[in-house]
């Protein structure tokens, strides 16, 4: 690790590994055919009357050999290091025990999953009403496995990818739903711009097939219900339909990649995060152009990707701001990933660095017109984050030159 010398210009950082697995496969060859045939995968029944877009199943031996890492492991977390095993292996640093010994990782997790026997038999128990006092407390101690609280810790992911994928260098966990997401892009590429770090792993993960958080987020009045539709087109039936899917990032400074011959994605070129306290309308709008102003340069060849979740107000306001912005190729990754949370930046991020790559921007998948065709190879993706309650964010990825 090197002083920062703030003589010394900002290092370029490029992105040189993605690992995506979500509901619509593993791997980038299979998410790109999934979303040029408009491919979604949901479950209307499973959950009814909400919706989930379920995780595809996958072979958890080739990215986690160990059976018993699997065992330990809750669902988010198995997503999780598969991803970022993915991840490396597209970054070819899979076994390179110097790079991974030192390679920094920021994930964005929630907590873990509930105990849904346990929390059933103190309900129904409850509901009785004679129970004697500290009879949960009780419960609670008695009832729940140990290991559990271990494994609700959100920097369990980071510890299960540092096991088993040998990533050992600095680790931060953020929590804090979308937010966490942007900060861990952000403040990863703060430090290798900067000159504190080389190389960064990146990321998160979600397991949105949960009846625990299905309820959670049932008392916002957050869940999409009874029927699919796009992002864009929800109207009265607004919401989110969780996702299940992790998304992994490898960031690099461009003078450590070409020192290891790797070939980049797409340059991340910044990122930047605000907090609208969201008490009148039309914050969420203002926020959003605060923050395209300090994106970067804009030019003609541009596009956007946004995590809109379908909650309302903040998609109706984050439309509006699309709305001044109409030469900008609109794509909202929440009509084919549903709603990822802490995930749903990076994603954002996976699919513009790998649109960027391909040479081509993923076609629209909207009744309502507001996403259209680009024809032409985009040169500079904006992802944004609008959280569903709270939180901002935009980055900007861009071809390199």
């Amino acid at each position: 690790m090197t002083e920062t010398k703030s003589s010394n210009p900002a290092a370029e950082v490029w992105i040189t590994g993605i690992g995506l697995a979500t509901s619509l496969g593993e791997g980038l060859d299979a998410h790109w055919d999934a979303l040029n045939q408009r491919r979604i995968n949901v479950d209307e029944k499973g959950f009814a009357p909400y919706i989930v877009h379920p995780w595809a199943p996958v072979n958890f031996d080739s990215q986690i050999p160990k059976k018993g890492d699997q065992r330990q492991m809750e669902a988010w977390q198995r997503i999780g290091t598969y991803a970022a095993g993915l991840a490396l292996e597209s970054a070819g640093l899979k076994g390179n025990k110097e790079i991974l010994a030192r390679m920094d990782m920021i994930v964005a997790a929630g907590g873990g999953e509930r105990d849904l026997a346990v929390d059933c038999n103190i309900l129904n128990s409850e509901a009785k009403g004679n129970s004697a006092p500290g009879f949960l407390n009780e419960r609670l101690m008695n009832d729940l496995r140990p290991t559990l609280f271990l494994a609700q810790l959100s920097n369990l992911l980071a510890g299960n990818i540092a096991i088993v994928h040998g990533v050992t260098g600095s680790s931060r966990t953020f929590m804090g739903e979308e937010a966490a997401g942007v900060d861990a892009a952000r403040i990863a590429l703060a430090r290798i711009a900067a000159g504190q770090s080389d190389i960064a792993l990146i990321g998160g993960s979600q397991n949105g097939e949960r009846k625990d958080l299905l309820v959670l987020y049932e008392f916002g009045d957050f869940n999409l219900t009874d029927k699919f539709a796009p992002v864009w087109a929800r109207g009265d039936n607004r919401g989110f339909a969780l996702g299940s899917g992790g998304a992994f990032l490898v960031i690099e400074s461009r003078a450590h990649a070409e020192a290891r011959g790797a070939k980049p994605y797409a340059r991340l070129t910044n990122v930047v995060a605000d907090l609208a306290r969201r008490n009148h309308p039309g914050e969420v709008t203002a926020t959003l152009e605060k923050l395209w102003s300090k994106i970067g340069k804009l030019g003609n060849n541009g596009a956007i990707i946004t995590g809109a979740t379908g909650a309302e107000p903040a998609t109706s306001e984050e439309r509006a701001f699309l709305g001044e912005h109409p030469d900008f190729a609109v794509r909202a990754s929440g009509t084919a990933f549903g709603h990822t949370m802490e995930t749903q930046f990076p994603l954002g991020l996976a699919l513009a660095a790998l649109s960027i790559s391909r040479g081509a921007l993923f076609p629209p998948n909207d009744p309502t017109g507001l996403e259209v065709e680009m024809s032409n190879p985009p040169t500079q993706i904006v992802v944004i984050g609008t959280g569903h309650w709270r939180g901002e964010g935009m980055a900007l990825v861009e071809a390199i030159k």
